[in-house]
């Protein structure tokens, strides 16, 4: 279900060279545009995080899927300029003059989309710390990973379709027509929504399976508590806030080279992205994926079976190790060996490949594992909602810093900052896991007094 909820969310990067080709919008434009994204699916996190929690993890993943599905119908079918055009009046009245109805019809639109979305991680976290133990949740987590890249392949797959054109029986789509991006992916989400509401159980105990898994914070029966027990117990938790902070730094690098990779191709390899998708570009984005998932199920197997399910250690090696490869990228690129020739799209190609690897690996095990170990089978819901939201923020922070400085500065230097910029998280990341490996150090000895 998780991996059909990528189809409503990759498509739109797929979209934008279409936008831009009919609209006009800017790689500044198109960055706040998911930035706004990102701002909203983080808040949605925290808020329906806890939720969540009261009201079970498959009930918030039916909520988030049937809302985007509906929310991607009306980005591809709706007039968006006569949307806009009302917006733009309504942003008039309030005295906010010179708004773009285009930008702010698909803005406004994928920002509900945002909000649907933050339903589904949340949920698919809380009925998984049902299902598994501490020292197989780093695994776990790993396949959580190939599951997301599944989907994003999916995606890049279908869309690849979708701009190349073609029929089916009476139903033509025309070669680069943006809008079926938005119209056919939902229905795979809707065949993996009726699918998981039929299949799923929240726990082993409703499956039949009373007292397999034991819970190491409180196994007491069932899977849910109030909104307070897990506000209170989640915002105050010794570690969360340090987890949060490294995983906005994962956002940061992450949503910026999955969501602006498109453009990155376009400009910086000079290839046309606006009706189809070179072969290049296809293997690129199939292999980026299986890099992700490597590293996922790497990091997660490492983290329980050598370090008995701490993240920390594993998580800040990867951190620092995503900022080396970043900041050799960006020599590389300085030095022109990054660019439209043979050589420098292979080279452009391989670094977000590698930058995929790194990015993917934290993504997991602080993403997913690290809320199980924290809120158990009954806040994990509230502990991924805070820790997940903090990747998007600092996801929205990167993107709405990245197209502004790219405007400002890719004519003379291309997307070298593109670079620059994502290496600084990366080093932020690690110094953020570092500080967490020390906090629990001082848990653990004030424990042994």
């Amino acid at each position: 279900m998780y991996a059909a909820y990528y189809m409503c969310r990759y498509n739109f990067r797929f979209a934008t060279p279409g936008m831009q080709a009919e609209f006009g919008f800017t790689t500044t434009q198109i960055s706040d545009m998911l930035a706004i994204w990102s701002l909203t699916y983080g808040t949605g996190q925290l808020v329906n995080g806890l939720l969540t929690d009261k009201i079970g993890g498959k009930r918030s993943m039916q909520i988030g899927a049937f809302g985007t599905i509906i929310v991607n119908l009306m980005l591809g079918l709706l007039p968006l300029l006569t949307i806009g055009g009302a917006l733009a009046a309504s942003a008039k009245v309030l005295g906010v003059d010179g708004v773009d109805p285009a930008f702010v019809a698909i803005a406004t639109i994928w920002l509900i989309n945002g909000w649907f979305q933050s339903f589904g991680a949340p949920g698919m976290v809380k009925i998984n710390a049902a299902w598994f133990r501490r020292t197989e949740r780093g695994t776990f987590a790993g396949i959580f990973g190939f599951m997301i890249q599944l989907g994003q392949v999916l995606s890049a797959k279908l869309s690849r379709a979708i701009l190349a054109g073609f029929a089916i029986g009476g139903l033509a789509i025309a070669q680069g027509e943006w809008r079926w991006l938005f119209i056919l992916p939902p229905a795979v989400t809707l065949v993996a929504a009726i699918f998981m509401s039929w299949a799923a159980k929240p726990s082993p105990d409703e499956a039949g399976y009373p007292g397999v898994i034991e819970d190491e914070l409180d196994n007491s029966e069932g899977v849910t508590v109030t909104l307070k027990e897990s506000f209170k117990t989640i915002f105050t938790h010794p570690l969360v806030w340090f987890y949060a902070c490294a995983y906005a730094c994962t956002g940061a690098v992450r949503t910026s080279s999955d969501q602006l990779s498109i453009l990155y191709f376009q400009e910086q390899l000079g290839m046309d992205m606006k009706k189809n998708i070179p072969a290049t570009v296809a293997w690129t984005l199939a292999i980026m994926p299986m890099a992700a998932v490597v590293g996922s199920l790497a990091s997660g197997w490492i983290s329980d079976k050598f370090f008995k399910g701490h993240r920390s250690p594993v998580a800040m090696c990867l951190y620092f190790l995503e900022a080396v490869v970043i900041g050799f990228a960006a020599v590389l690129l300085l030095k022109g060996l990054v660019g439209p020739t043979p050589a420098g799209i292979l080279t452009g190609c391989g670094i977000l490949i590698m930058i995929a690897l790194t990015a993917n690996s934290t993504h997991s095990i602080v993403g997913a594992a690290a809320p199980m170990d924290i809120g158990g089978k009954k806040m994990a819901g509230f502990a991924a909602g805070v820790i997940d939201s903090f990747q998007y923020y600092g996801g929205a922070i990167s993107l709405i810093v990245t197209g502004r400085v790219l405007d400002a500065t890719k004519a003379e230097h291309g997307w070298l900052f593109w670079y620059v910029i994502m290496a600084g998280f990366g080093i932020l990341g690690g110094v953020a896991m570092f500080l967490v490996m020390q906090k629990q150090k001082r848990m653990k000895a004030a424990a042994a007094a």
